[in-house]
């Protein structure tokens, strides 16, 4: 049985160093549920590796180490969901369509995503000590930001928002209002006596999250 292990294990060795894009992917991928799971102090590399079909030594190849691992897990995830929000295109439809379109994607993506929300309570937790580190983060967001702006830049000269808003706020307002509501669904619904979790309940509350959001920035 110990020699099966052995070779099953230089197997994957080989087939990780043929292909070592899959093997990061698989890895990452492990490494993701681990960590949204567990957290970093739960979360096991001897685990990862096995979720992955790969070994320790692979692993640590490739990331350093469980922090270097986790910070690319964190890459990662904020990699995904920007990619996804660049492909909405907001910078070449009308701002109240922008916005609008931003919110409802940001409350469908925090919903398909339950891994994020978790990623980001433990980053959270941390004070967001491993996120600092990463300039790679910090690139992908200021670029958001500067194409939220152009948005509000055009609705303030088309004469329906505000001026003076910070695209800032309005991206903490979306994702505030997503990110707290599934965050805290289960205690809500426990103290309110109502099933927040129900589709009429989620729908509701996207049609509420776009009303605030537009209301906030309209003259």
């Amino acid at each position: 049985m110990g020699r099966e292990r052995v070779l099953e294990s230089e197997k994957g060795r080989r087939r990780a160093t043929r292909d070592p894009e899959r093997t990061q992917a698989l890895i990452l991928e492990a490494a993701t549920a681990e960590f949204a799971e567990k957290g970093i102090a739960g979360a096991r590399v001897d685990t990862i590796a096995e979720r992955a079909g790969t070994n320790k030594r692979m692993l640590y190849h490739y990331f350093g180490d469980k922090t270097g691992l986790y910070v690319a897990v964190l890459e990662a995830a904020y990699a995904s969901i920007r990619l996804a929000e660049r492909e909405l295109d907001i910078a070449h439809k009308p701002p109240v369509a922008a916005l609008s379109e931003l919110t409802r994607f940001t409350w469908h993506y925090f919903l398909e995503h339950p891994e994020f929300i978790s990623l980001l309570n433990t980053e959270n937790l941390c004070k967001a000590e491993h996120l600092k580190g990463s300039q790679r983060i910090t690139d992908m967001h200021s670029h958001f930001v500067s194409e939220l702006e152009d948005v509000l830049k055009r609705g303030r000269e088309e004469g329906i928002f505000r001026p003076g808003i910070d695209p800032v706020h309005v991206y903490l307002t979306i994702a505030g209002l997503g990110y707290f509501y599934l965050s805290n669904r289960h205690t809500l619904s426990a103290i309110f006596g109502r099933e927040l979790s129900r589709e009429e309940e989620l729908s509701q509350w996207e049609t509420r999250m776009v009303e605030t959001v537009l209301a906030s920035v309209r003259l």
